[in-house]
């Protein structure tokens, strides 16, 4: 029986559903079976569909779910074991044992991530594996991010799962070397899951990824309090945060960073953030997250000054392409540098200079090439340009964006 989605089961299951990540971690961190745990879980949200519309929503959704996905593992546990020995399942507690609470150590979604970014996984897939295991995001969404198709990402993730089995790679929280390593995977997958839901309007904000990353970043922060990159990424989320309510205005339309109102800005949130990224660069250990949040700030600064400060991001973008020469930074460097020498030419050479094979499919680069195309007064290439973002975009908010950039230049 399929639930209405208006119906009590839709929302409680709706409900649960934004809890995934850490009823998961809590399943694999015991069951030390990442894939195991993932086949219970789905198998615990259809009997949910089955049951609930008919018996009716329990008290406690997640623990009814938890209790349903550890007696898939059971059963599951007790069928390997009747193949080897009958005499094992003596060692396995009753199918039907009362459930215990529904997990809600956070600490577990952390355990988890370090050990998806174990080094006997391909480091290539340590991000990717994170965001699907721990934060539920379907690989075909990741593979949009990572500009592959959704086939590629599947047969990644599938291998890396596999990996963490036939490894035996042992459920345990790193220290040392080792942990620092695994811990700069766990932040850029923290910006990952961030990055993914920052196209939606503030009424939607609540239980959203982006949401989800913030909390996980401070939770980091909150076990590595003197960690530089941790904190440059916690001030970063803190800083976009910041202007959340600013990017649409009140018929909900899109507003560029550029546009917005400064006095719509958290002030007290963009405090929080630079003495973040202060107690950071006391560290003395700079790399890529603090240098974004650097950029970030400097665009912060708008506030008080009234003026944003252009040269000074350019540099900024210039020593983040030193250590991280990714697409987005090479884009942000690209615009940054237009605005700083009111020089859109220059700029559009920049974007022209990435690796096409690289952004055909990036909706950021052809907004970018649509935005300084219209300053050189190339008409028919900005349109072109603005089309092929509109298409790429599924955000309502930036497609009406673009479709206003659209109507503007086709009316001129």
């Amino acid at each position: 029986m399929e639930a209405d989605s208006s119906s009590p089961t839709h929302a409680a299951l709706a409900a649960a559903r934004a809890s995934y990540g850490r009823l998961l971690a809590w399943l694999a961190w015991q069951w030390r079976d990442v894939a195991a745990a993932e086949d219970a879980l789905a198998e615990a949200f259809a009997a949910a569909l089955e049951h609930w519309p008919m018996q009716g929503v329990p008290a406690s959704p997640e623990g009814w779910l938890v209790t349903a996905a550890r007696r898939q593992l059971l059963m599951a546990a007790r069928r390997r074991r009747l193949a080897e020995d009958p005499a094992f399942t003596a060692l396995f507690p009753d199918a039907e044992a009362p459930a215990e609470d529904a997990p809600s150590i956070p600490d577990a979604r952390l355990r988890l991530m370090l050990v998806c970014a174990h080094p006997a996984i391909d480091p290539s897939v340590h991000c990717a594996l994170m965001l699907q295991v721990v934060l539920g995001v379907d690989a075909a969404r990741i593979a949009g991010a990572w500009l592959i198709s959704p086939e590629a990402m599947t047969k990644r993730l599938t291998r890396a799962k596999a990996k963490i089995r036939e490894a035996r790679i042992r459920f345990e929280v790193p220290d040392g070397a080792d942990l620092e390593e695994r811990v700069q995977s766990v932040l850029e997958a923290i910006y990952g899951a961030f990055t993914l839901d920052w196209g939606r309007a503030p009424e939607d904000a609540a239980g959203d990824l982006s949401d989800e990353a913030v909390y996980l970043a401070e939770l980091v922060v909150a076990h590595l309090p003197d960690h530089a990159e941790a904190n440059g990424l916690l001030a970063l989320l803190w800083l976009a945060e910041s202007r959340r309510a600013a990017r649409t205005g009140s018929a909900g339309e899109f507003i560029p960073l550029d546009r917005q109102d400064p006095k719509r800005w958290d002030a007290a949130l963009i405090d929080q953030a630079n003495a973040r990224l202060a107690h950071a660069a006391t560290r003395q250990s700079p790399g890529p997250f603090q240098i974004e949040a650097a950029i970030q700030a400097a665009h912060a600064a708008r506030a008080h000054t009234g003026v944003t400060p252009w040269a000074d991001i350019v540099r900024l973008y210039e020593r983040l392409l030193a250590c991280a020469p990714n697409v987005g930074a090479r884009i942000g460097h690209a615009i940054a540098t237009a605005k700083a020498g009111n020089d859109p030419a220059t700029g559009l050479a920049l974007l022209h200079a990435i690796d096409s094979s690289a952004v055909i499919n990036h909706q950021p680069w052809w907004a970018a090439q649509g935005y300084l195309y219209e300053r050189v007064g190339s008409t028919d290439r900005a349109l072109d340009a603005y089309r092929r973002a509109l298409e790429l975009t599924n955000a309502p908010e930036l497609r009406a964006h673009f479709e206003r950039c659209i109507a503007e230049l086709s009316a001129a």
